[in-house]
């Protein structure tokens, strides 16, 4: 199932309905286009063990995300994943937890708004590998940004990542804890492997070395640089500081270049209660060649004025 709208709006109430078999059908993809340009390619339902954002193209038509990659099965271009009560949700093993529709992605067309050119909502039920009883309960939405905002150009695709995370009901609370990688990750596209070229607002990202090339890096936002298939771009995920923690971002290059925003649970395990579900909202910027760090900051400033005026 695909649907294209050029518009498109979340809708704040999801009925509840039963979790599908895993193997009831197959995937379903929402796509959402600025005219005739594909920016996004959502993919969820089906047998997934996660929905994530399959493909996000730069303005020029760069896709930078790669899925399903033989190294690496469970890495599916840009995805939200974390352990809760001690079930792995990264990893897609038997013993794995499972992300199933509440109700399927939500789309529906609106004229008003100026700052978006679409969404895509999905409201998420986090079963255990038994897969009898949800965990926890997930309203998700990815909101795809116009590429001008009050009358300035942003120069990039820049999408908003939310998602509101709580336990299921009957459940006072839940844990989240995991490997230091776990969060909003995005696997690039097998040409972006091998740069290392991440930096921050102060310049070449060092950070804390935690395994061979994996390092651990603070800052409002991160990025990185190198070529998507022959073009350059450069990928940014953006920090908001309404969440509950600053970001750490996980950055690696070699053998493969990975980069999420995490929430540090491999040290400090986080308690979720029932009532007060935990809100992140992160942004995922791609412009076409190597930009400066006064151009990102520039729009990491805009994105927040732009959520607090929606």
């Amino acid at each position: 199932m695909t649907r294209s709208l050029a518009v498109l709006l979340l809708v704040a109430a999801f009925a509840v309905a039963e979790a599908p078999s895993p193997n009831a059908a197959g995937p379903a993809t929402e796509t959402v286009r600025d005219g005739n340009q594909l920016l996004v390619e959502y993919r969820h339902g089906g047998d997934l063990f996660k929905p994530y954002i399959a493909r996000l193209f730069s303005p020029g038509g760069a896709n930078v995300l790669r899925d399903q990659v033989p190294d690496h099965p469970h890495h599916h271009g840009l995805m939200f994943a974390v352990g809760i009560d001690g079930v792995d949700f990264w990893a897609e093993t038997k013993a794995s937890g499972r992300m199933a529709d509440r109700t399927a992605a939500n789309l529906k067309g609106i004229e008003a708004d100026t700052h978006w050119v679409g969404m895509v909502t999905n409201a998420l039920e986090w079963f255990g590998p038994a897969g009898d009883t949800p965990i926890a309960r997930e309203n998700r939405s990815i909101i795809v940004h116009r590429p001008v905002y009050r009358g300035e150009a942003l120069g990039a695709t820049l999408i908003t990542w939310q998602t509101k995370l709580q336990p299921a009901e009957g459940r006072p609370s839940v844990k989240l804890a995991g490997s230091h990688y776990f969060g909003l990750g995005m696997r690039f596209v097998q040409s972006m492997d091998g740069a290392d070229d991440f930096f921050t607002p102060e310049g070449k990202a060092v950070g804390e070395t935690v395994r061979g090339n994996e390092r651990l890096v603070r800052g409002p936002w991160c990025a990185y640089a190198a070529e998507a298939e022959g073009k350059p771009v450069t990928v940014a995920m953006l920090d908001h500081p309404g969440n509950v923690r600053p970001a750490w971002w996980f950055i690696m290059a070699k053998p493969f270049a990975y980069m999420s925003a995490t929430l540090n649970l491999h040290r400090e395990p986080l308690t979720v209660e029932a009532g007060k579900p935990l809100a992140l909202t992160y942004g995922v910027a791609v412009w076409d060649g190597k930009v400066s760090a006064d151009e990102i900051t520039r729009l990491h400033r805009r994105w927040l004025e732009a959520a607090q005026n929606k």
